[in-house]
């Protein structure tokens, strides 16, 4: 779906009517608007290079106006609340049931994944991975996105330097 095209009367009502617990967002595409709005809640981490780890989160899908939602995460150390991570980017509807999630991070990394959307739930696989000369040994990231009623959660699998794909991070976020 091209980033100017419009939606037509009966796609955007199927985006209000979606779901009673999925606010109305008219511009977003149906299969979208689960995901759309402000979400907050904790995570875990862990990897087998470092300590397990906990965080709180806050999720943003913002509507654009435009057939795609904004994405922004931000992260804090549980407890100290000192920021962690932070990584901006977009979700955007490539096929009736299909999304792509473009990822950029100030660690030096951008991400492009696809996945088909069943239920409420995106399983992404990763298309490209870039990074900077001076980014870490990354290798591939994998993510699955989950609506279920007010709740989002999701898992990142990530292979780092000699690492093989292994599982690093759950949230479990509710929306504000």
């Amino acid at each position: 779906m091209d980033e100017n095209s419009t939606l037509s009367p009966a796609h955007s009502d199927a985006a209000a009517s979606s779901s009673a617990d999925t606010p109305p967002f008219p511009s977003v595409p149906s299969a979208l608007a689960p995901f759309a709005g402000l979400w907050r809640g904790e995570g875990e981490g862990a990897y087998p290079t470092i300590d397990e780890f906990a965080y709180t989160e806050e999720i943003e899908f913002a509507p654009t106006g435009k057939p795609f939602l904004a994405y922004r995460s931000r992260t804090r150390e549980s407890g100290s609340g000192r920021p962690l991570h932070s990584e901006s980017g977009f979700l955007r509807l490539v096929a009736e049931d299909e999304a792509e999630l473009l990822v950029a991070q100030p660690t030096g990394f951008t991400e492009i994944h696809r996945g088909q959307i069943r239920e409420g739930t995106i399983e992404l696989s990763m298309v490209a991975l870039s990074a900077s000369p001076d980014a870490k040994p990354v290798h591939s990231i994998r993510r699955q996105l989950s609506v279920r009623g007010g709740d989002l959660t999701y898992d990142l699998w990530m292979a780092h330097d000699l690492t093989p794909l292994t599982h690093h991070l759950h949230g479990h976020l509710r929306r504000d």
